[in-house]
């Protein structure tokens, strides 16, 4: 959801792509009895509850064999050129790359929306907001700074990001908002979720991204609340080093590498056909996270509760 992972990183797991590829084959192979569907996995887990019931319906209902592939965002992409990832079920906007492998490569293409609406922002615990209704505006940050400061930050407010290879552009933000505060990232989903939760049962002040859909929402959502910074407009975001606006609600959408998108039959028009909305995603992702479930028996409560949803994403014959 959310990229910009380091030059090394890119470079050491591309090679491992390419490795990969040679050894295994590409999406196409014949592992199962209909054959393999190579689906990348992005590092969160509502992309996790995706892949979970998409392998579900693949292998259970359909009689395919799915590898899932732990990759970041951006290397993902590269899958397409190697043939080592058949699809990435949860885009969340990235029109560099999409630039580079649909219109450019021509090796992957939009295979329709997901359903899923995702919303990042800047938030705050509520209860700092009741105590402090002016900082709900962006424009009052700075006269709280002090309130978020802490050891990794220094004299500056602290700003919690959290996997810096998520969309995002916090740092320019900062910059370009004139705001007295530093970005410290996490490194990782569960760390920030930690971290808000603390903030909240605690009331230690935090400011911090976070994003919908996730499944923490549907316990504390009511307890956060959004920071209103300058509103988006088309093209706001373009330049990167610029940008001072608000994230925009991105329609999430699915990838396909074009190949098996033309010869992938019936598990290329499954996916095609996926469609469902956060709610469903995120009583998926609370299994996994809260109820000691894996992946696999999460999708499968999930399917025996939502039959008539997933049917219909199955091609007729």
């Amino acid at each position: 959801m959310k990229t910009q992972a380091g030059w090394r990183t890119t470079l050491i797991v591309g090679a491992a792509l390419v490795v990969a590829a040679c050894s295994s084959g590409g999406g196409g192979g014949s592992g199962g009895s209909k054959g393999t569907v190579n689906i990348a996995v992005n590092p969160w887990v509502g992309y996790t509850a995706d892949a979970a019931v998409v392998k579900y319906v693949l292998e259970k209902q359909m009689g395919y064999t799915v590898n899932l592939k732990d990759l970041k965002e951006d290397v993902s992409w590269q899958g397409f050129d190697s043939g080592e990832v058949d699809v990435i079920l949860e885009n969340w906007g990235h029109p560099d790359l999409e630039k580079i492998y649909i219109d450019e490569k021509k090796v992957a293409v939009d295979a329709g929306q997901t359903g899923n609406v995702g919303i990042i922002g800047w938030y705050v615990p509520k209860w700092f907001a009741d105590e402090h209704p002016d900082v709900v505006d962006s424009q009052n940050l700075n006269k709280y700074a002090a309130e978020f400061k802490t050891s990794e930050s220094g004299d500056l407010g602290q700003f919690l990001g959290t996997d810096p290879s998520y969309v995002q552009y916090d740092e320019a933000l900062v910059k370009n908002l004139g705001l007295n505060f530093k970005v410290i990232f996490t490194g990782s989903e569960n760390a920030t979720i930690e971290s808000i939760k603390q903030a909240v049962n605690q009331k230690k002040p935090l400011l911090f991204y976070w994003w919908d859909p996730h499944w923490l929402n549907t316990q504390i959502g009511d307890e956060l609340t959004r920071i209103k910074l300058p509103e988006y407009t088309a093209g706001c975001d373009a330049d990167k080093e610029k940008v001072a606006c608000d994230y925009p609600e991105t329609p999430l959408n699915k990838i396909i590498r074009a190949d098996f998108d033309k010869n992938g039959g019936a598990a290329a028009k499954m996916i095609r056909n996926f469609n469902w909305t956060n709610e469903d995603q995120n009583a998926i992702a609370d299994m996994i996270t809260n109820k000691n479930m894996t992946p696999e028996q999460a999708a499968e409560a999930w399917a025996k509760d939502n039959e008539a949803k997933w049917k219909a994403w199955i091609p007729a014959g």
